[in-house]
């Protein structure tokens, strides 16, 4: 099947999918209702609620759910050839990623904004309430500290990545400060800094930054230090002053940068050398682990994802402005991801044929271009093979539009850099929202919590000295962590929609049973390596999370069984009392 004929299909499955199943989901399912009250209405306070127009809300929480991960997932995956990460992308997204996003969305917006961690306890039982908390803890740890590193590992690849991607922070809060301080034209506003950020990519291009050693610390190390030095202020100010502007202004950049990747798909495969060059199906590649149940956990963000139950009822919860919004915000984002995550596909199935050039300067073309970049297991997994193979695929796509490839390379490096950023804002923000909720008489003040959230990140991070690569550590649980919070989620939506009524919990009951299944062989498959491998820290950690995972689920099926034991109320399906 050509690169062509799956990009047209795939885009027109999703356009269909979310107009049928999307809508039949909000309306007939889940009954969204603008007579229902949104939080960021009822609780409206500049800072963390703030009803939002669907359009800057989609692109707050798309840029959040995404970061890097519809990019690096599908880019390691395809190991196992492209068409088992195909159909995962496009059957995960359509039927499970996005009736978990919207879903999570929802639950929140009916229960005053809750974070995840705090309706567990509401709809299985309140001694969850720690239980989930440490799960989500550890994960959002690991993202904080993860992706300080991912940024300063990027910006180390990609020198000519770090003007733009620095400037577009002021860039962006001036776009703010115009638009809700004096009434500017959001429209008019974001195109003139999307047009100046491009301006900044072509000067990034030409004027690379590059950061040494300083003061005995590694550059990684110094660029982790700056980032979450950013990520506190991004986390403690009003979300209209940085994290709104900036996603909204990212979100823009997503458009501009799939576009110009239609494009050069297009041009590429009527100038007549635009092949499939990955295998099909390859289900023994060197030194992989085995294709299930690992495929589901490589492939998270582009087809479901845990971290995105996180971002809907940790910050667009508080911010979408009516519930029939939440449908396009929810639902929408997901399958904007999972057609990200198919041109990632092409990208590195196909686009990576095109030229693929050797440390001595050798040229490759065609099956020898991706079966020497993806010549093991051990070859594809690190994050520069991950993300090289989708810049140097992406960029060979864009050449054809005439874009020189240094400036190409650029493109797809501000674009990836400025995700991870996004995903790092947002996750010092969730993780203060989830500490304050669950302590409120310790964390209630945002600064010390934040504070306390990018000093641990910090300790991760130098756990293992001064090269700052100590968040490396933890990185081999994220993966299973990650979509077994997914099935949790799954669960929990499961419960909400046994108060509807019928047999609509069907509609997320059915995922969560494949992600909890999924997800647990993972973990238990994981257990086995860190024990054989002496790892006594990750075995301990990985062990309570499974058991964690079998204490809900075991609460949840008794509480599906007991719906009536639940005080909530009929019309929305909301609990009665928060206390």
């Amino acid at each position: 099947m050509g690169a062509l004929l799956i990009m047209v299909l795939a885009f027109g499955g999703y356009l269909l999918m979310y107009n049928l199943y999307g809508k039949y989901v909000g309306n007939k399912i889940f009954s969204v209702n603008d007579s229902n009250i949104a939080p960021s209405v009822e609780l409206e306070d500049g800072t963390d609620f703030v009803p939002t127009k669907k359009e800057i809300i989609f692109g707050h929480h798309f840029t959040s759910i995404a970061g890097t991960g519809p990019i690096v997932g599908p880019a390691i995956a395809i190991i196992w050839g492209w068409v088992p990460a195909l159909l995962w992308v496009f059957i995960g997204s359509i039927m499970m990623g996005a009736v978990h996003d919207f879903g999570s969305l929802l639950i929140s917006m009916r229960n005053k904004g809750k974070s995840i961690s705090e309706y567990t306890a509401l709809y299985i039982h309140s001694r969850t309430k720690l239980i989930i908390f440490f799960v989500i803890f550890i994960e959002i740890w690991i993202v904080v500290s993860i992706f300080g590193l991912i940024m300063a590992l990027l910006f180390q690849m990609f020198p000519g990545t770090v003007i733009p991607v620095w400037l577009q922070i002021p860039i962006a809060m001036y776009i703010g400060y115009l638009v809700y301080k004096k009434g500017a034209n959001v429209t008019i506003w974001s195109l003139i800094g999307v047009t100046t950020m491009y301006i900044t990519i072509v000067i990034g291009a030409y004027v690379p930054i590059v950061i040494g050693s300083i003061w005995g610390l590694s550059s990684i190390a110094v660029w982790s230090i700056i980032l979450l030095i950013y990520a506190f202020f991004a986390s403690v100010l009003p979300v209209t002053a940085l994290l709104q502007p900036r996603d909204y202004l990212n979100s823009h950049q997503l458009i501009v940068a799939m576009t110009l990747m239609s494009i050069g798909v297009i041009i590429a495969a009527f100038g007549g050398n635009f092949q499939i060059v990955a295998p099909a199906v390859q289900l023994s590649p060197a030194q992989a682990p085995p294709m299930w149940p690992f495929l589901f956990v490589t492939i998270a963000c582009g087809a479901i994802s845990g971290w995105h139950s996180l971002v809907s009822s940790g910050t667009s919860a508080r911010q979408v402005r009516k519930e029939s919004d939440s449908i396009f915000v929810g639902y929408g984002s997901m399958l904007m991801e999972g057609a990200l995550a198919t041109l990632v596909i092409i990208a590195v199935a196909a686009g990576i044929g095109l030229g693929y050039k050797l440390p001595n300067g050798t040229i490759l073309t065609g099956i020898p271009a991706w079966t020497n970049h993806y010549a093991s297991w051990a070859a594809a997994k690190g994050l520069g093979s991950k993300v090289g193979a989708f810049v140097v695929g992406s960029a060979n796509m864009l050449e054809t539009l005439g874009i020189p490839n240094q400036v190409a390379q650029v493109i797809m490096g501000v674009f990836i850099v400025s995700f991870a950023g996004t995903t790092l804002d947002t996750a010092t923000r969730i993780q203060r929202y989830i500490l304050t909720e669950t302590f409120p008489k310790v964390f209630g003040n945002r600064y010390v919590s934040t504070s306390v959230v990018v000093l641990l990140a910090l300790a991760l991070i130098f756990s293992s000295g001064a090269n700052g690569k100590g968040a490396l550590s933890l990185w081999p649980l994220f993966g299973a962590t990650n979509q077994t919070l997914a099935g949790l989620a799954l669960i929990i939506i499961t419960v909400f929609l046994k108060t509807r009524g019928g047999l609509k919990w069907l509609v997320s009951a059915i995922p969560a049973a494949f992600m909890i299944v999924v997800s647990f062989w993972a973990l238990w498959l994981n257990e086995i390596n860190f024990v054989n491998k002496g790892n006594i820290l990750l075995s301990i950690i990985n062990l309570l999370i499974m058991l964690a995972v079998v204490w809900i689920v075991i609460e949840a099926i008794r509480r599906f069984a007991n719906i009536d034991s639940l005080d909530y109320d009929e019309a929305t399906g909301a609990i009665k009392s928060y206390e």
